[in-house]
């Protein structure tokens, strides 16, 4: 078992401790995600299960981790598939229980055929059974079908768990704060993702389509080793930029046209989540500078508000007052700034939070409120920052903003002396965008 492994081992045991000081031992059982089929003989490639992959690193489908905390000692289990000759030449390599137990340090692992007639006996006698309730409704069942096993074994003396609880209540808590294994990988998609978005600045045109710029977003995190999107990448143009989750991306782009782009990939099981706003002939307008200034301002910010100790909830209050205040310079909003954050009326323009977790999943697990108030920002935490300004056309709107939708967003690590922006390094200041974007139509010429 090499360092890596150790690291899941590790939490493995952190979660049983869990389980010793919330209910005096149990039964945790964690299952991996499905397969899904695309259509008729073809699946979606597969993407694991988070929460497994967390406590083990395992990629294969069809796996469960069992884990017990017990008076007779703790059990790492591991089910998984076997061995297939004829599978394998179909489907590529599977580890197999022998070696998967080697590999990933569990004590024990068994065939997955084997799950039903062995989670009776691992669920007997057992304080609590912590599973992730909701999350698969096969799954479900199983914990069910588990249960009532259990329940009938009772002439026996056997007794069955006296509570079952969602085991994401702490594993959530687990994963808000990064290891130093996490932060790497979570800075290594944080690159690959930069370098994407410079060379859509670096690609992007009028005349193209939106999915052109995708299809170079794809090259980079494919050629640089990412397995995949951290999710379906939005390449919005003109009018699509006032879209918060715009994704056919098939329009041609015109002149003048501002693009917005929010796209990261995922890293050996680890999301970045960048946005970028540039425009497609290379310099912004006065209306689109303006905005995407005020943007900017937000943006920058919210990032100095971050620190340890802070609140989370509080840089959205930031970028809240910032954007207020600057629509109302823009004469988009009438009153003061305490009347325009009270009544709301900012909220035409600005209608999503500042931010969320980032780790595995690009909406990470992790509790943003904890009896009632906000979790404050520790170090570990990474988070993403961003603002932005969507302005549709409306009678009331001047038409020099119609159309003009801005987002800028960064991926930013807590650090005990304050923050680290993960992805600083994708150009972000207007002279520093239209720096990329002239050298693009100097090339194009």
């Amino acid at each position: 078992m090499d360092h890596a492994h150790q690291v899941y081992r590790s939490r493995r045991d952190a979660l049983i401790g869990a389980m010793r000081r919330k209910s005096g031992g149990g039964v945790a059982l964690v299952p991996t995600a499905p397969e899904v089929a695309r259509n008729r003989d073809s699946l979606y490639p597969y993407r694991h299960d988070s929460y497994l992959y967390y406590l083990s690193g395992f990629p294969e489908p069809e796996a469960v981790v069992a884990l017990v905390a017990s008076k007779d000692g703790d059990r790492h289990v591991l089910f998984c598939r076997e061995r297939s000759e004829e599978r394998e030449i179909w489907d590529g390599f599977r580890y197999g229980p022998e070696a998967a137990r080697e590999v990933f340090g569990f004590d024990e692992a068994h065939p997955i055929a084997e799950l039903a007639s062995r989670l009776p006996d691992l669920a007997s006698d057992r304080e609590a059974l912590y599973t992730p309730l909701g999350l698969f409704a096969d799954w479900d069942r199983t914990t069910v079908a588990t249960l009532n096993a259990v329940r009938e074994r009772a002439r026996t003396g056997v007794s069955a768990p006296a509570e079952v609880v969602d085991v994401r209540s702490i594993l959530d808590r687990m994963r808000l704060v990064k290891d130093a294994h996490e932060i790497a990988l979570i800075r290594r998609a944080c690159a690959i993702s930069v370098g994407a978005h410079r060379r859509a600045m670096e690609s992007a045109g009028p005349g193209k389509h939106e999915y052109e710029v995708e299809a170079e977003l794809m090259h980079e995190f494919l050629v640089h080793g990412a397995q995949a999107v951290a999710y379906s990448s939005i390449v919005a143009s003109g009018p699509n930029a006032c879209v918060l989750h715009y994704r056919d991306n098939n329009r041609q782009m015109q002149p003048g046209d501002l693009l917005l782009i929010d796209a990261g990939c995922e890293y050996q099981g680890y999301a970045s989540d960048i946005t970028r706003t540039f425009p497609v002939d290379g310099a912004f307008t006065g209306p689109q500078r303006a905005v995407y200034e005020l943007v900017l301002a937000a943006q920058l910010a919210c990032i100095d508000a971050l620190k340890p100790g802070v609140p989370f909830h509080d840089y959205h209050a930031v970028a809240e007052k910032v954007l207020a205040q600057g629509f109302i310079d823009l004469g988009l909003v009438a009153g003061s700034l305490d009347a325009v954050l009270e009544q709301g009326t900012y909220k035409r323009f600005y209608m999503h939070r500042a931010g969320h977790w980032l780790g595995m999943d690009v909406h990470d697990a992790g509790p943003y409120r904890e009896e009632g108030e906000s979790v404050r920002l520790a170090p570990g935490m990474v988070l993403t920052v961003e603002p932005g300004a969507y302005i549709r056309p409306a009678d009331d709107v001047p038409e020099r903003f119609w159309n003009v939708g801005v987002r800028i967003e960064d991926d930013v690590l807590v650090t005990t002396g304050g923050v680290e922006n993960l992805t600083g390094a994708a150009p972000k200041s207007v002279a520093d965008v239209e720096e990329v974007c002239r050298a693009r139509t100097r090339r194009a010429a």
